[in-house]
């Protein structure tokens, strides 16, 4: 429970008192079927990849998202969302005493994009406020995460995609698939309140910024990109020759991430441009004057 776990609950908890003041308008106000639904929420994220150790399935690292979801079919969605999150590893784990000498490690900044379809168990009734008090649901899509990985050293922070630890420049944003499951309930006609667990399949191996062999650390131009390449000799460690098993490239990296959320449903005048623009007052044109001679 650190301080991105704080911000977590103090995230929520806002969330859920905004959910119950919004409110303000009856049920009997609401004569349309509203079929979009804005969401917000966080949660905590786990990275699985070289630098991560078995025994780690949840870290408690930040994650922000806001999605939009339409109700095409009574048991069927197609959502857009954006997430924010941090994924987090280093070797110097006590689960993981093999990799000490290793000493690699790195925070990254995430942002992801995904367009996902979502199918209910229980089917909804055919007006919004005729829907079932509690739902599961599973999703899979596509998207694509842009990714920063980072690290400290001597008590400053260098970005390592630049740096080009192991040769080579790596791309900065990676195709992902999510899968997962998620469960709502209703709390009045507007709202629901989400949990949803999501795993994501990437197409890079570098969300951590390790992959494949060191190269010879002399081949540096810079000192930094040096150190942060090999960091075996902060820890006694000698240096690796060049060729040696720095990672393994043969399985990508992927994360979970696990969000609470609130939904609200949309007013139809909100999405309805066609109807907002004949509901709003027309300026009369001034009659035509004949001039005088």
């Amino acid at each position: 429970m650190g301080v991105d776990m704080k911000r977590i609950l103090v995230f929520v908890f806002t969330l859920f008192t905004f959910a119950q003041s919004v409110d303000a308008q009856t049920f009997f106000n609401s004569q349309f079927n509203r079929r979009f639904l804005v969401s917000g929420g966080s949660g905590i994220s786990s990275y699985f990849g070289d630098l991560n150790s078995p025994r780690d399935i949840l870290d408690p690292s930040l994650n922000i998202d806001g999605a939009i979801l339409f109700m095409a079919h009574p048991q069927v969605g197609i959502k857009t969302e954006y997430i924010f999150f941090r994924l987090a590893g280093a070797d110097n784990d006590k689960n993981k005493p093999v990799h000490l000498t290793r000493n690699l490690s790195f925070k990254g900044n995430n942002h992801e994009i995904t367009v996902s379809g979502q199918y209910n168990f229980i089917t909804n009734g055919s007006r919004f406020y005729q829907r079932q008090p509690f739902n599961a649901y599973v999703f899979t899509g596509v998207g694509v995460n842009i990714f920063t990985p980072w690290a400290t050293l001597d008590g400053k922070l260098y970005r390592l995609r630049p740096r080009q630890t192991e040769g080579r420049r790596y791309a900065r944003a990676t195709p992902v698939i999510p899968v997962g499951a998620g469960i709502k309930v209703m709390i009045n006609p507007f709202f629901n309140v989400v949990l949803e667990g999501g795993y994501r399949k990437t197409f890079t191996d570098y969300l951590d910024d390790v992959s494949t062999v060191y190269i010879d650390n002399s081949s540096f131009d810079d000192p930094i990109s040096a150190k942060l390449a090999d960091r075996g000799p902060e820890v006694g460690a000698s240096l690796r020759e060049a060729g040696s098993i720095r990672g393994n490239p043969n399985k990508k990296d992927a994360y979970f991430i696990l969000s609470a959320k609130v939904e609200f449903y949309l007013p139809p005048e909100i999405i309805n441009i066609e109807k907002l623009q004949n509901k709003m007052p027309r300026r009369k044109k001034p009659a035509n004057r004949r001039r005088r001679r």
